[in-house]
């Protein structure tokens, strides 16, 4: 059958030697080079592998088939691109100044350019117009209903031989020479290198900044070592980077569709828009899409069917996301002493998927189909058309999300729950006094107590404090509000760790106020003097989670800590800093906690609904996959500042702490996710703990922190009746209250392929994807976890191929719809620093970056493995509007431009050498590109019209993220430039891991093996 898709062509006929280290037969394990090893960027091989797929003389020559359409002429414009300019070489870069080697620059964009694209519509000249106006492409624009389509010259491509001389010329293919005399193709106009400048110290030095010789650089084996062989002879074409499908086309497109309208979910199955779409929400029985968004909304109906297609069948659930204050809060239902109805067999709450029957008295559940009697005071009268007539009066009836009063039969030995308490633990080892740390959240804190979270209709909040210091040992702090100043009570036996008092530990903060301000006063006077420098850190979470234990309540720690913990305790931890296991079977090992008692803690946590929030100060290695995993387990938040500096950092630490302090959170969570039969819940990733294989543990769960859950088929699914999901979440509220959040949502069922393939959700997708490989590499190596991506989405897009697209050549790559950004996600995914075993990531960095992702939602891995790159100098300063993005590329940039980049962790703000002073004017308040302070952590508050608007944006790109992101400023070709690229995701990372071109090439080529 014939599905709407996206054809892309790869971008040559044979597999070619030395592109970005693939090997010919890439993706089985047994092939050498691995797509994004990042030791495989070798120099390229004179020897010559031929693919297993007869690519050469399947494109099609002359006319295509009726409805087809080539990529050329899709008119998408993402921002000036400019035709001669290229990315950067694929030769492994060393990542920092004075050793970047002189090598060619990029293979691929030169044999792209030796392709011709026949152009098919009605009055196109071959593709000659340049690339930055796509608009001059004539001919049909619209989508047809079959696919689009590039087609490739036809015979097989001939591999340059190992040249001897810079002059030779290699044979190339008859259809692609062009007459006219050779003529140097024109860089990036918009990146010049200025005259007599060397390019700035922390990147590639042959990134294309000066003009070319004649043709295209080409780096071939036996050519002069360290400078490039060029390949003399006629002008040759690039295609056109907006020709393959954009992630910022797909969201423009869905923000003009869908943007600013309200989305109701009375609909099974529907797909909701994009997260990066901004609309209103409105629950009709389904959960909102802020709640719970899934892989697909059509599962397949056999468990044969989901092999077939490998399309991963998951929902990533937030159950605390923040509803925006133009959308309905969640209605609390209360019954009292008798608790929430549920279905005696399978323990579902009642919800809208319940079916009423025999007048009302019974109703059958959706889930289990087990017939119910309707208890005595929830019986309604049913109308018409069989349904209660109270149907709208009741949300758990009528609304996809809800909460519940819980009864006691739901609390910690049937007693009501306390106000959960939350404890200050401050590291005051001497580094931590000496850089006024200790100081600055001691301040912080006597005005941010006043904003611990409370409920909407109290006045104040019940959470009670509490305040401990530590170094080599702990000390405890006595506030209770009788007393005239604090007592401090030591404990030095860390190895049994003991609460020394009960009584004014834990205390209202409005009640011991002056105490309080008192003791935030003294901590830093009282160890102005101290030489201490080893800490301990176990102990200070096993003090904690005793605490709690002996007030009977739940909570969490705020822990503020600088060092790796050397100091004899348990827990004690040693540099295991090893970069000689990098990519050996052994790395894997860094991921893992170095000791056994960080394990047996984070069990004793949860246990305990102890949820632990670490701010680290590192200013060297401090094994964050050891120190972080109880944070992870408990559902707490890992935040890292390296190289604290008071000045720089502190307005970044002290806006995540008042965000963490007084976001929503859940307290002593248990989570457990139902279905309807014929599926279930199998695997569970996040900031998670799971003692058993259902429920699904968590300390704390707040408004940032999202689980991913995938399903399995047990047996086949009715296209009728559909797939249910339910995730009931029991949890104490921070008034103390126990409660039930439920959400439903129900998915179609369909026997054919492509229903599957048209309601995919691509960032939903990429957040199960991460999750689970950054879940793989705690026990497989990285090479394994990198293959299994790239074979998992070649399978998905040659399923498709096969079974919904019409007959094509096979030299045609063609991409669903709905997945046709898959592509470029994926490849982002397997360059982030996780999966990338480079000695120059340090490891911390690395670990830290795979716990973050395991708890994120979708917007938030959307974000950031595809970061917004916005072009400041186009603002618009007479509308609100904020100017579109651009696509993540180094071909976007110009020297006249001011862009500004975010991934939700980093942000960056991107001078051109040549940017125009009166912004520079506006913006920095100095006169020219020169006089601009790079160290500067934020803009300066001007009076005008730039500044204004562009701090406006950053407050809006600030929004709801759930960390702060700093402002760092580069200016082109300095220093900072190095880690600013590192986010131009589309182009070739100097880290190892191909283009975004390279990889397309790349999942074509594994696709055709799988379908030959």
């Amino acid at each position: 059958m014939s599905q709407q898709g996206y054809v892309a062509a790869p971008p040559y006929s044979q597999s070619q030697p030395g592109i970005g280290g693939f090997s010919a037969g890439f993706g089985p394990p047994s092939s050498s080079h691995h797509y994004g090893d990042p030791n495989s960027y070798s120099a390229p091989q004179p020897v010559v592998s031929k693919s297993d797929v007869p690519f050469g003389s399947s494109a099609p020559v002359g006319p295509p088939p009726p409805g087809t359409h080539q990529i050329g002429q899709t008119n998408t414009q993402n921002g000036p691109s400019t035709a001669g300019q290229q990315p950067h070489s694929h030769q492994t870069q060393p990542a920092y100044p004075n050793t970047a080697s002189t090598s060619s620059t990029a293979q691929l964009a030169n044999q792209l350019s030796s392709m011709q694209i026949n152009s098919y519509g009605p009055g196109t000249t071959p593709s000659s117009c340049p690339s930055g106006h796509p608009a001059s492409f004539q001919g049909p624009q619209l989508l047809p209903p079959a696919q689009q389509q590039v087609a490739l010259p036809p015979g097989p491509w001939i591999p340059p031989p190992a040249v001897k001389s810079l002059c030779a010329q290699p044979s190339l293919p008859p259809m692609v020479r062009q007459d006219g005399i050779p003529a140097p193709v024109p860089p990036n106009p918009n990146l010049q290198q200025l005259s007599g400048q060397p390019p700035g110290p922390g990147y590639p030095q042959q990134a294309n900044y000066g003009p070319q010789m004649a043709g295209s650089p080409l780096s071939y084996p036996g050519a002069f070592p360290g400078g490039p062989a060029q390949l003399s002879g006629p002008p040759q074409k690039k295609l056109d980077p907006d020709a393959v499908p954009s992630p910022i086309q797909v969201i423009e497109n869905d923000k003009a569709s869908r943007g600013g309208q309200t989305y109701a979910t009375n609909i099974r199955g529907q797909v909701p828009p994009l997260v990066t779409t901004d609309c209103i929400i409105q629950d009709q029985g389904h959960a909102s899409p802020r709640f719970i968004r899934c892989t697909t909304y059509c599962f397949p109906s056999s468990s044969e069917l989901a092999k077939q297609t490998r399309i991963p069948l998951a929902a990533v659930i937030q159950p605390f996301a923040v509803v925006p204050p133009n959308e309905t809060p969640l209605y609390i239902v209360n019954h009292g002493e008798t608790g929430p109805i549920r279905c005696n067999r399978c323990k579902a709450y009642m919800c809208p998927f319940m079916q009423f029957i025999e007048g009302g008295r019974r109703y059958q559940c959706g889930f289990c189909s087990c017939v119910n009697d309707v208890p005595p005071f929830f019986f309604q009268h049913l109308d018409h058309v069989g349904q209660r007539v109270d149907h709208y009066e009741r949300p758990e009836l009528s609304l996809g999300s809800y909460e519940y009063v819980a009864t006691l039969d739901y609390c910690r030995n049937s007693k009501p729950p306390k106000p959960p308490a939350y404890i200050f633990m401050i590291d005051v080892s001497y580094r931590n006094i000496k850089s006024g740390l200790v100081r600055l959240i001691c301040d912080e804190l006597k005005t941010l107590l006043d904003k611990l979270p409370r409920e909407d209709q109290e006045e104040s909040s019940a959470i009670r404090v509490g305040f401990v210091t530590y170094n080599k040992v702990l000390h405890f702090f006595n506030v209770k509000s009788s007393l005239a100043r604090p007592q401090m009570m030591v404990v030095s036996d860390v190895e049994e760790v003991f609460v020394p008092l009960l009584d004014g530990f834990l205390v209202n903060f409005q009640e011991s106020r002056s105490v309080v301000i008192s003791l935030l006063n003294q901590i830093p006077e009282v160890f102005a003097d101290t030489n201490e420098s080893e800490t301990i850190f176990a102990p200070v979470i096993q003090a904690g989670v005793e605490a709690l234990k002996a007030a009977e309540c739940a909570g969490k720690l705020f822990i503020f800590h600088s060092s790796l913990p050397t100091a004899e305790a348990p827990g004690k931890l040693r540099n295991r800093d090893d970069k000689k296991l990098l990519n050996t079977d052994k790395e894997k090992t860094l991921f893992q906690p170095q000791v056994n008692a960080y394990e047996a803690l984070a069990r004793d946590c949860v246990a305990n609904g102890c949820c632990v929030n670490l701010f680290l100060f590192p200013n060297q290695y401090v094994d964050v996959a050891s120190m972080g995993l109880v944070t992870m387990y408990t559902g707490g938040t890992l935040y890292k500042y390296n190289n604290f500096q008071l000045d720089a950092d502190s307005s970044q630490f002290l806006s995540d702490l008042r965000r963490d302090v007084e976001k929503k959170t859940g307290f002593d969570a248990i989570m457990r996710v139902r279905t309807s039969t014929g599926f279930r819940a199998t695997d569970f990733f996040g900031a998670i703990y799971m003692n058993n294989t259902t429920d699904v543990e968590m300390a704390a769960v707040d408004c940032d922190k999202a689980v991913t859950v995938e399903f399995k088929h047990d047996d086949k699914l009715s296209e009728d009746s559909g797939a249910l999901i339910q995730c009931a979440v029991l949890y104490t509220s921070v008034s103390g209250q126990r409660r039930l959040r439920i959400h439903n949502i129900g998915l179609n069922c369909s026997s054919q392929v492509a229903d599957v393939y048209k309601t995919c959700e691509t960032d939903a997708l990429i957040n199960f994807f991460a999750k689970s490989a950054f879940k793989a590499i705690l026990s497989q190596p990285l090479k394994t976890v990198r293959d299994i991506l790239v074979s998992q989405t070649a399978h998905m897009l040659a399923c498709y191929k096969k079974n919904c697209a019409s007959p094509s050549a096979v030299s045609q790559l063609i991409l669903p719809d709905a997945m046709k950004v898959l592509p470029v996600y994926i490849n982002c995914l397997l360059k982030s620093c996780v999966l990338m075993g480079r000695p120059e990531i340090p490891m911390d960095e690395r670990a830290h970056q795979r716990q973050l992702v395991m708890s994120m939602g979708v917007a938030e891995t959307q974000l950031f493995f595809y970061p917004q790159l916005l072009p400041i100098h186009s603002l618009d300063l007479k509308s609100d509007v904020v100017p579109a993005a651009l696509r993540c590329s180094e071909e976007r940039l110009s020297e006249g431009g001011v862009f500004l980049l975010a991934n939700g962790l980093s942000l960056f703000l991107w001078l051109g050498v040549s940017a125009p002073p009166e912004l520079i004017q506006g913006l920095f308040n100095v006169p020219s590109f020169a006089h601009i302070n790079a160290e500067a952590t934020s803009l300066p508050d001007l009076d005008n019209p730039f500044s204004k608007k562009l701090k406006a944006i950053l407050e809006h790109l600030q929004g709801q993220k759930p960390y702060t992101m700093k402002l760092v400023i580069v200016k082109q070709r300095e220093q900072p430039e190095m880690l600013f690229r590192q986010l131009l995701v589309e182009d070739k990372s100097i880290y190892g891991g191909g283009s975004y071109m390279d990889f397309l090439f790349c999942l074509h080529k594994e696709i055709c093996q799988l379908l030959s």
